[in-house]
């Protein structure tokens, strides 16, 4: 069953969010969890570490390698398991108990292009 709809917002609100596509660049396990990964993702301009809990939705976490993806940029960055994340990937699927998978651009883009 599908996620109940979160609370209206203002435009205003969604125009704060700095949604980019970046490239996955490197994937690593994070030391002492069995569910966090640690990418380094490349938007063009900048990198940026981002840590996320999807090692238990993939057979293969290194299957994401290379592949481009949407990601928040602007959250204000925090330590999670000891490991600094400055960003938060999206992905389709985790509110509605279905195997997750990445939000991803319909064709190529350059790193680093906005979303909205």
């Amino acid at each position: 069953m599908a996620a109940g709809v979160k609370p209206t917002i203002g435009v205003d609100v969604l125009e704060k969010l700095d949604i980019r596509v970046g490239r996955i660049e490197a994937v690593e396990d994070v030391a002492g969890s069995d569910r966090l990964l640690m990418m380094r993702v490349n938007f063009g301009e900048f990198t940026r570490q981002i840590v996320s809990g999807m090692k238990l939705e993939r057979e293969n976490p290194g299957e994401i390698l290379g592949r481009q993806a949407l990601f928040v940029v602007n959250l204000a960055p925090r330590k999670i398991r000891g490991v600094m994340s400055e960003g938060m990937l999206f992905d389709i699927g985790f509110a509605d108990g279905v195997r997750p998978v990445l939000a991803v651009p319909e064709g190529p883009v350059p790193d680093g292009t906005r979303a909205g």
